[in-house]
């Protein structure tokens, strides 16, 4: 079956002869006569059958001595929507890696953070994908190094290590290898021209499995956002993150076929996390065609299914805000949520300046050379804004001023009056802050999801809505429905369905695996 251990000739092949893009990133063929491989929907003739072969992973397909089609370019396809929807070990590790914790802790850190030995996880993804951790997340690299090359003006040695790669040789080796050319190959004939926003700007297109129903996404987001933090303004989404090296700004316009993401990094090592995030906040790899065929069978939501095609799940950019948000949000409306969220923001101390709003000692940002490959210069080096894409000028005249949301440690440091709300709630919060800060409760998409959920539930004043609820958005757990939701019950009730707690939790068992889809539908419905 595709998506498992074997992949099923037939039903692949077919794929590929009808050039179906609902299958990219469910897996790759490679043709044997030509040494590359593609994406399902590869526009070239379909290849004989003697000379195909399927492969779950590009980095298998790289792994059998194929590179990449230059045509279809098959690293840029639509993650496997199944790497969501999974909330097992090799799930788990699917989206850790995407994440980049390869590339900063190590296989070492990746096995830790999973709780399993490097050798049994190994022989996990080898089993699953054909290629283990490394050979992903070298993968990503070639991919993220491609982007890099093409989209920016920096020096290949600089994209060598912004990418995560150890050395520049590994890093020409791989290109070689994926691209079948050398790096400078990537570039000629593609120019380097300035990017909107300035220097130290990535802008680069998001693949997605249409259809994407944008104003269902775009309309969520913007009831939820927060002064300085986000905002949604002529169809596109601005938000500040905090990523592993430093923070960023990002701007998402969702447009026919891929969402337009223009980023800036104070690090470009954390363009990978960067991207994994934002595709993650977006629902971009989820499969809407096989949730909408579900929902749709259920005569009460084949209207809405069929009125709004390709609703998605909006999920989070960082988990820890996501349960701060829902904390705050227990029984009070979204309005009086978003003032007391504004009011606790107001009490902590803004971050150091992101990219594009100057440069301070803090700020740091890899810059390469060849006779310097490991030295970091800070943002405001003389040589740090033009080749290491650190954009000068203050907030008001290039940036966007929004930043990321503050940490754990961060709100443990707030004094009782910055939260304005009730003392039980604020100890729930502060509770949480503790053991997130301990790592105690692990609230990013790689953790265990049954686990996380037993953690949260345990802390004073977070009961099952709340866990739901961070476990549907934070965690990416796409069978959530929260049925004492008032505003879901009230949706229910408008599509004719069940609307107690009880029964619409009984009757909701039809939608499975999809409940949180079908919780979004009731929520628009309401």
């Amino acid at each position: 079956m595709i998506g498992g251990v074997e992949l099923d000739f037939e039903r692949c092949y077919r794929a590929v002869d009808s050039r179906d893009q609902r299958f990219d990133g469910w897996f790759y063929t490679g043709v044997t006569s030509t040494g590359i491989y593609c994406r399902p929907s590869c526009p070239a003739i379909t290849p004989k059958r003697r000379n195909v072969r399927f492969f779950p992973s590009a980095a298998a397909a790289q792994g059998a001595g194929l590179r990449a089609c230059r045509r279809c370019r098959p690293d840029a396809a639509p993650g496997s929507p199944q790497w969501d929807v999974r909330a097992d070990v090799v799930g788990r590790a699917m989206r850790l890696i995407a994440d980049g914790v390869v590339d900063r802790d190590g296989v070492p850190g990746l096995a830790a953070r999973l709780g399993y030995t490097e050798r049994h996880l190994h022989r996990m993804l080898r089993a699953e994908l054909g290629a283990g951790p490394l050979a992903l997340a070298r993968a990503q690299r070639a991919q993220t190094a491609r982007t890099l090359i093409e989209t920016t003006g920096l020096g290949l040695a600089e994209v060598a290590f912004a990418a995560g790669f150890g050395s520049v040789r590994q890093f020409n080796d791989t290109v070689r290898q994926v691209y079948g050319t050398v790096p400078s190959q990537l570039r000629t004939g593609r120019g380097n021209p300035p990017t909107p926003g300035g220097a130290g700007t990535i802008t680069l297109r998001l693949a997605y499995r249409p259809p994407l129903h944008a104003a269902a996404l775009l309309g969520f987001l913007a009831a939820r956002t927060l002064p300085g933090l986000d905002e949604v303004h002529d169809g596109t989404y601005r938000r500040g993150l905090r990523l592993p090296h430093g923070p960023a700004e990002v701007a998402l316009t969702p447009t026919p076929g891929y969402v337009v993401a223009t980023l800036r990094l104070a690090d470009l090592r954390d363009l990978a996390p960067a991207v994994a995030r934002c595709r993650r906040l977006f629902d971009l790899d989820a499969d809407p065609e096989a949730v909408d065929q579900t929902l749709a069978a259920d005569p009460a939501l084949a209207g809405v299914v069929a009125a709004e095609p390709g609703v998605r799940v909006p999920r989070a950019v960082d988990g820890f805000e996501m349960a701060l948000r829902a904390i705050v949000g227990q029984q009070v409306s979204l309005s009086a949520a978003r003032t007391t969220l504004t009011r606790l923001l107001t009490h902590l101390p803004r971050p150091a300046p992101g990219p594009g709003s100057g440069s301070g000692p803090g700020d740091q940002e890899v810059c390469v050379t060849e006779s310097a490959s490991r030295r970091r210069k800070p943002l405001d080096h003389p040589d740090g804004a033009g080749r290491c894409g650190a954009a000068g000028g203050d907030a008001g005249a290039g940036g966007w001023g929004v930043w990321g949301f503050p940490g754990a440690e961060e709100v443990l440091g707030l004094p009782d009056a910055a939260f304005g709300m009730p003392a039980a709630r604020r100890e729930t919060i502060r509770a949480l802050a503790r053991a997130v800060a301990a790592g105690e409760v692990d609230l990013e998409p790689g953790g265990d999801r049954a686990e996380t959920v037993r953690r949260l539930t345990a802390l004073p004043g977070i009961g099952p809505w709340t866990a739901g609820y961070l476990a549907m958005r934070a965690l990416g757990d796409p069978d959530v429905l929260l049925p004492t939701d008032l505003a879901v019950r009230r949706g229910a009730a408008a599509l004719g369905l069940p609307a107690t707690p009880t029964t619409l939790d009984t009757y909701a068992d039809r939608w499975r695996p999809w409940r949180s889809y079908a919780a979004i539908r009731l929520w628009r419905a309401a």
